[in-house]
């Protein structure tokens, strides 16, 4: 699933792209995808401009002056701007038509992503339940600890609880745990005070690098937008026979039925 930085990534790359694009028309070809009828989907979005783009967790926010529209790519959701002569792909279920004969296609093999659309303002700080931004003020090593010693679970199954801090995948959560040489599996409850502040410092640094970079490709979410994926070049332990640091074989574990990556050197808080 894209994480946070890949969001990033696609959302930079779309504005550059279609921001003041007027929406001519739109094929909905799968409705389960959507929050409610192609038809009423379709003239809600008519003649609205691509205006303002931001992302909440791992949703995308395209603001159209009174209404927005909000787009979750899941697991393999994917955006491709094409010439609307173009043969259209096996998997493309949402075609928005623009000016210049040119179309914004959502491609989604596995049919998981989704469109909602929000009229009038939300306050996005609670949006559907999502926990604090990496990068918020607020989201501090205090913030955190509070958090975990109300709970006994593994440190890497509440970074991957969006409720807590939205955006963060499996990737980066191995990434963030080795940065910090704790054990995926380490109960959060025994964490220190001053672990916590590493941890959440690690967040912001990390993320930081991978948006930077472009994200990850390890989980593919390109298109026809160019963007590639460079922070797998990065990544010290996720999906590394080796440790990046001392070259001990990696180990896995299977925690929240996802596998997780650590060093059984490196990683000595267990």
């Amino acid at each position: 699933m894209p994480e946070l930085p890949e969001v990033e990534t696609v959302l930079r790359t779309l504005e550059t792209q279609i921001k003041g694009e007027e929406i001519l028309g739109v094929d909905v070809r799968l409705p389960k995808m959507i929050d409610r009828s192609p038809k009423e989907f379709e003239q809600k979005l008519l003649h609205h401009t691509f205006r303002t783009f931001s992302r909440r967790g791992k949703y995308l926010l395209f603001g159209m002056g009174d209404l927005t529209l909000v787009s979750h790519l899941r697991m393999e959701g994917k955006y491709f701007i094409e010439p609307d002569d173009a043969p259209v792909r096996k998997h493309t279920h949402v075609i928005f038509q623009l000016k210049g004969h040119r179309q914004l296609r959502y491609n989604d093999t596995r049919q998981f992503g989704t469109m909602e659309l929000v009229e009038g303002e939300l306050d996005y700080r609670h949006f559907h339940g999502l926990g604090k931004e990496p990068f918020d003020i607020t989201c501090t090593g205090d913030y955190l600890y509070e958090i975990a010693h109300s709970r006994s679970i593994p440190i890497k199954t509440l970074l991957l609880d969006q409720s807590v801090i939205a955006g963060i995948g499996n990737i980066y959560a191995d990434e963030i745990c080795f940065d910090n040489r704790i054990r995926p599996g380490v109960s959060c409850a025994r964490l220190s005070r001053k672990q916590c502040e590493g941890i959440v410092q690690s967040t912001k640094t990390i993320l930081s690098e991978a948006i930077r970079c472009g994200g990850t490709t390890i989980r593919s979410y390109t298109s026809s937008l160019g963007v590639t994926g460079l922070f797998q070049l990065q990544c010290q332990i996720h999906s590394q026979k080796h440790c990046g640091v001392c070259g001990t074989p990696a180990k896995t574990r299977r925690i929240g039925g996802r596998t997780s990556y650590y060093c059984p050197n490196c990683q000595n808080c267990r």
